[in-house]
């Protein structure tokens, strides 16, 4: 008997300009903390979610690309809304409540240009 595959997690992995300052940027705005960084990568923890930071020099041969999307799916996101506009993330006008696609979001750009958006499913 074969048995299914379980889904435990995703990482993404998003382009950085500036290590640094993009990670101050996340803890600052997300509430996300580093467990590792250097100059060309950071590992970013918040509970159970990861996200990675990978610097690019944005040259030809090196592009930043930006306009990378992530989506966070969440339970009880209206305090985690109340929290991200107490931090300057995100405007109280941001909140898109009950969606055709059945959901409560709100999303956020961050210093490259990386769409981050937190989904509450209906």
């Amino acid at each position: 008997m074969q048995s299914s595959t379980k889904f435990l997690s995703i990482i993404p992995v998003l382009p950085s300009q500036d290590i640094d300052r993009d990670v101050e940027w996340y803890r600052q705005k997300t509430g996300f903390e580093p467990v590792f960084q250097d100059k060309m990568y950071a590992v970013l923890h918040r509970e159970h979610l990861s996200i990675h930071l990978q610097w690019h020099a944005d040259t030809p041969d090196d592009p930043l690309l930006g306009g990378s999307v992530i989506r966070i799916l969440v339970e009880n996101i209206q305090p985690l809304f109340e929290e991200f506009v107490t931090r300057g993330t995100v405007k109280a006008d941001k909140f898109i409540a009950n969606t055709p696609w059945n959901t409560n979001e709100f999303g956020f750009y961050d210093l490259n240009n990386n769409a981050v958006f937190l989904v509450e499913g209906l």
